[in-house]
């Protein structure tokens, strides 16, 4: 139905309608993305941040970044990871002045499979942002949505305090795990699920209501809220509004800021698709699931366990290209590079 341009005027964006139902977070390394859309909360990942890295506007954290890798001398190495990890939490602490909310910050990928490993530099990345002047209640610790990434999570929440967002979350077996875990939000992916089915099925194209992504997201909320869980899900990864639209009524989505200007522009009715009283009506039944029951369970799923070691796989692979950025920063002209 086609609305006339008078009442166009009138009727809210697509976004701001979306914000009287749910937390609009934006999924954004880029300052002025933040500054236009005003979000509560902002998601970073190595991508993003490799991306802004190189963008002239941040060359002063990426010098500061470098600076700080040097000053705490060590072997290459050692600076290289010091520095990747200040960069990391300057941006952070730059987005935080721009938004009331949290930041959330990714501990390096190829961490996924060592739980201890994960601990470790969640609380290094905690110490960093207190050395900046932030507190550990503006930050939220992504962390790869492994067993022993769930487990990191499990005792950063219980032992430290340490808030985490447990991303690259494909399964439905990840979700229940991470609720009895009892980490603060979960991030499940839409777009890179709909991605699968699409290269893997003869289906190309689905309505929103359909999408595989946006089916994922429904079952784990109604899942949360039917048993009460705490644990706040965050729709990830979208490829277009509609996937946005069809999670109206989640309790958190991180957009892209191309997503944000597109609903921005959009003047059609949004009505919730997601509530806590139809998912306490809904008929799933309650899981406990220990490692063994998890790993199998996961692995029933062949779009999840291929998602989620490609996710790993891509993220760990830009936090390397960071790092090679810092590496020819720090110590290109003494190697006569």
């Amino acid at each position: 139905m086609s609305v006339s341009p008078v009442k166009r005027q009138k009727m809210e964006s697509a976004l701001d309608q979306l914000k009287h139902h749910t937390t609009v977070v934006a999924d954004t390394g880029d300052f002025n993305a933040i500054d236009e859309y005003k979000p509560l909360d902002a998601t970073t990942n190595p991508s993003l941040i490799l991306a802004a890295a190189q963008m002239p506007a941040y060359q002063k954290l990426v010098d500061d970044a470098v600076a700080y890798g040097k000053k705490l001398g060590g072997s290459e190495e050692e600076q290289i990871k010091n520095a990747s990890d200040k960069l990391f939490v300057l941006f952070g602490a730059e987005i935080l002045k721009r938004i009331p909310g949290r930041v959330s910050t990714e501990v390096d990928a190829r961490l996924s499979f060592d739980k201890e490993g994960m601990i470790q530099r969640a609380r290094r990345l905690i110490d960093l942002y207190k050395e900046v002047g932030v507190g550990k209640d503006r930050i939220l610790i992504k962390l790869s949505s492994t067993w022993e990434g769930i487990q990191a999570g499990r005792v950063l929440e219980a032992e430290y305090g340490i808030h985490c967002n447990m991303t690259l979350l494909f399964s439905f077996a990840q979700a229940v795990a991470c609720a009895e875990a009892g980490v603060t939000l979960i991030s499940p992916f839409v777009g890179r699920i709909l991605d699968w089915y699409v290269a893997n099925g003869d289906k190309k194209t689905y309505e929103p209501s359909e999408d595989p992504g946006v089916k994922s997201v429904t079952k784990i909320y109604n899942y949360y809220k039917k048993f009460g869980y705490k644990t706040i899900v965050m729709g990830a990864s979208f490829r277009n509004t509609g996937q946005i639209k069809a999670l109206t009524g989640c309790d958190y989505l991180t957009i892209s800021p191309k997503l944000l200007a597109e609903l921005s522009k959009e003047h059609v009715k949004l009505t919730p698709t997601l509530s806590v009283k139809e998912a306490q009506a809904c008929d799933l039944e309650k899981m406990h699931l220990d490692e063994k029951a998890f790993r199998w369970h996961h692995n029933e799923d062949q779009m999840a366990v291929e998602k989620l070691s490609d996710g790993i796989r891509r993220f760990a692979a830009d936090a390397v290209k960071l790092e090679r950025m810092l590496k020819e920063r720090m110590f290109g002209t003494e190697n006569g590079k």
